[in-house]
């Protein structure tokens, strides 16, 4: 009689584990159903080189650097990294992970869909995207089970904001004006990019080298989840090894932090290991 209980325990795992993941695959669906639905096209991507000009200086010397005389405003990026990470800035665990991303810079979307390895051959699936203004966050087990989710809240969409702001080192186009960031000077080595979508607005602190590289960025308050509550808390990241991708520059490494006690704690390190783009037609 145990050993027909055990089979039928099994049986019922397993069907758990089956109709969780289909769920779960049919939730990534749709939010990249939504991503498309609700994606932006312009009429000209053209970029209008002479606004660039009127930039602080090494936002100018930025965009003459990374971009191409021929450029055009970039459609979709897709990505695909690899790197650590860890759950909070006390843990002493920096689990692997394997990621790839869309981003659509035209309607300012994002979808990050990565698997964290775990003890004993498992892993969580870890979804995390900006969609038509509203930021999610989702967590499963072994890719079926959701531990964690959290949508459309305002502390929630103005972190992921933050976040898709940040990350346009690896989408260039989207920094320019003409995509609607705003750009204020601070010193010859820095300069500070305002951006404002479905209402909610962040700026985030640019620092560039002398090559005219956006060497790292930091923000004194970025929403984030700690103990179960969203606060703000100052954020910082870096970015190194450029390369030509497409006849754009972009970093190739990027880590980020958040700051305890006045020290800057990591908890994201990942590298690009390939990255495609596609392109507004001139």
């Amino acid at each position: 009689m145990s050993i027909w209980i055990a089979i039928a325990s099994c049986g019922v795992v397993l069907t758990a584990v089956l109709l969780g993941r289909a769920r779960e695959s049919s939730h990534l669906k749709q939010m990249l159903r939504s991503m498309t639905e609700n994606a932006v096209a312009r009429d000209k991507g053209t970029i209008d080189f002479d606004s660039i000009n009127n930039l602080p200086i090494p936002v100018t010397r930025y965009f003459k650097h990374v971009l191409g005389d021929t450029q055009h405003l970039i459609k979709t990026a897709t990505f695909k990294q690899t790197g650590q990470l860890r759950t909070s800035t006390a843990s002493q665990s920096w689990p692997a992970f394997t990621a790839s991303q869309i981003v659509m810079p035209l309607s300012k979307s994002f979808l990050w869909n990565a698997k964290v390895k775990m003890p004993l051959a498992s892993h969580v699936r870890v979804l995390d995207s900006y969609i038509s203004g509203a930021g999610s966050g989702r967590v499963s087990l072994l890719s079926c089970f959701v531990v964690a989710s959290d949508a459309n809240v305002t502390e929630l969409n103005s972190g992921a904001l933050h976040r898709y702001l940040a990350e346009a080192v690896w989408y260039p186009t989207a920094l320019l004006p003409q995509s609607g960031v705003q750009w204020s000077a601070i010193d010859e080595n820095s300069a500070l990019a305002t951006l404002t979508h479905n209402g909610t607005s962040v700026s985030l602190e640019f620092r560039f080298n002398e090559s005219g590289e956006i060497t790292g960025i930091y923000s004194d308050g970025r929403f984030g989840r700690f103990g179960g509550k969203y606060k703000k808390v100052a954020w910082q990241g870096r970015f190194d090894s450029y390369q030509e991708v497409e006849g754009m520059q972009v970093p190739q490494y990027g880590e980020v932090g958040w700051y305890d006690n006045d020290s800057l704690e990591l908890v994201w390190k990942g590298n690009i290991v390939d990255a495609k783009y596609a392109f507004e037609k001139p």
